[in-house]
């Protein structure tokens, strides 16, 4: 039973540990935010239903709500960098500062992958960062994220197999842990995308979880397309294992400021 709350804490406290807790719940594509673009993203997450005690000093996740700001610039056609602000609206602790983590990415160019014939997009992304002690007990953790995506006519699929390390906490001994998250989306109308999000989180890639103590979350989502500067994400999430937080609410709304650019 320790060890279970203990997974169960790391599992949703964490921002970014183990599928990105429930602080930023998205499956990335592999494009960049374009060079000389700024894009502001605001990840909106309430869990209706989910730990009700605290455990280690941590706060409990049922009816939280987590406010998330995404800044991400892009540099160049294969790189940009992400910068987060993590919060938390607890309902007995009030609106309390949960972390921040930066996050790097590379991305294949799409000139790249046409003059080689690759036939997928292909980024990846680095998240380091901190989170407080009161949230998680893993203060400092590392995601490692490969992003592959492929678009055909209506159809849209995109692959996260991430790998998450903590570096202080008592999760740091158990190494690389294996937490893949899929998108499988279908334009219903040119501006509306409907799908379903899988999120997972397996435990050291060397001996996964059992699987009542792994991280399984189905999320059907929908995406609207409000003009090519907005981005908008809607879901709903159920967790079908023990270790999971058993009902989520998701929101995603961003924007990119073109620098010295025109804004549409």
């Amino acid at each position: 039973m320790r060890r279970f709350a203990a997974l169960s804490i790391s599992l949703f406290c964490a921002a970014a540990l183990r599928a990105q807790g429930n602080y930023e719940v998205q499956v990335y594509g592999y494009d960049l935010v374009p060079p000389g673009v700024t894009m502001v993203e605001l990840h909106s997450n309430y869990t209706v239903e989910g730990s009700k005690t605290p455990y280690l000093g941590s706060l409990p996740t049922n009816h939280a709500e987590h406010e998330t700001v995404e800044i991400t610039h892009g540099f160049n056609d294969w790189f940009e960098t992400g910068f987060y602000i993590f919060t938390s609206i607890q309902p007995n602790y009030g609106w309390v500062y949960v972390g921040s983590h930066i996050r790097p990415r590379f991305a294949l160019s799409e000139e790249f992958t046409k003059k080689h014939h690759i036939p997928f997009g292909l980024s990846i992304s680095n998240e380091i960062g901190w989170q407080r002690p009161l949230i998680s007990p893993d203060t400092w953790t590392w995601e490692i994220r490969p992003i592959v995506d492929k678009k055909i006519e209506k159809w849209y699929m995109a692959f996260n197999p991430s790998f998450d390390k903590s570096f202080r906490g008592p999760e740091e001994h158990r190494g690389y842990e294996f937490s893949p998250n899929v998108k499988f989306s279908y334009d219903i109308t040119p501006k509306i995308a409907a799908g379903v999000e899988y999120y997972g989180a397996y435990g050291p890639v060397t001996n996964f979880d059992v699987l009542r103590n792994q991280e399984q979350q189905i999320l059907p989502a929908v995406d609207v397309d409000f003009g090519k500067n907005w981005e908008f994400n809607f879901g709903v999430g159920v967790g079908v294992t023990q270790a999971t937080d058993h009902l989520l609410v998701k929101a995603i709304l961003g924007y990119r400021f073109h620098n010295g650019g025109h804004n549409n």
